[in-house]
């Protein structure tokens, strides 16, 4: 089934994307969520976990005012010769949005779980809040981050609602998730199975490592 082949290996190759993405994002976000308190804490935290409780199709609407071609970010793209709606771009983005809240949190557990001390003593010793966060923080709150990195990842497979909302059903856009709602209302219920198992597959491998990460740190 050749359908299946090409809308696996986009699949997952957005949503490998959509990862790199999302990582410096995210691990900048838990950092700050784990390290500082400031005003408007709450209201950032709220934020960056909105899109787990929105309805999906409801936070691709936004993404499509956004983005769109009359939007304030999409109309500044189309001047500068980048076009995101309806193409690859487009399923990254959502993907990206989707994810970064489980990415967010993971990483946050794993940056609580390194003793400050050690950061408190690279910097007594001269080191400067970057060399500190690269030589210290980072490094020792990997695995949450890793494991965090996988949960958006598998978010990024399943995405749905932002996705068509973004990227529509094209050749040159289908994802998984996508294929298995057309091939549904379709009737063909061989390919809906067939994308099924590769889907549960590759999202079961990616849970699994990230439950161990995260039973790790």
């Amino acid at each position: 089934m050749p359908d299946l082949l090409s809308i696996a290996s986009f699949t997952v190759a957005m949503a490998a994307l959509a990862t790199l993405v999302m990582l410096p994002p995210g691990v900048a976000l838990a950092w700050l969520l784990a390290r500082r308190r400031f005003p408007g804490r709450a209201v950032l935290e709220t934020l960056v976990s909105l899109p787990l409780v929105l309805p999906p199709v409801a936070t691709g609407y936004l993404l499509l005012r956004l983005l769109g071609p009359r939007g304030p970010i999409g109309a500044w793209l189309e001047r500068v010769g980048i076009e995101v709606m309806f193409t690859w771009r487009a399923v990254v983005v959502a993907m990206a949005v989707m994810g970064l809240p489980l990415l967010v949190r993971a990483a946050r557990a794993g940056f609580e779980q390194v003793d400050q001390r050690y950061e408190q003593i690279a910097a007594t010793l001269g080191a400067g809040p970057a060399r500190v966060f690269f030589t210290v923080s980072l490094p020792l709150a990997r695995r949450g981050v890793l494991a965090g990195a996988l949960l958006g990842f598998s978010r990024a497979l399943g995405e749905f609602g932002a996705t068509i909302m973004l990227a529509g059903f094209l050749p040159s856009t289908r994802t998984i998730a996508v294929a298995i709602w057309r091939y549904t209302e379709t009737g063909q219920e061989s390919a809906v199975m067939a994308m099924l198992a590769v889907s549960a597959t590759i999202a079961f491998g990616a849970l699994l490592l990230s439950n161990r990460l995260a039973s790790s740190t």
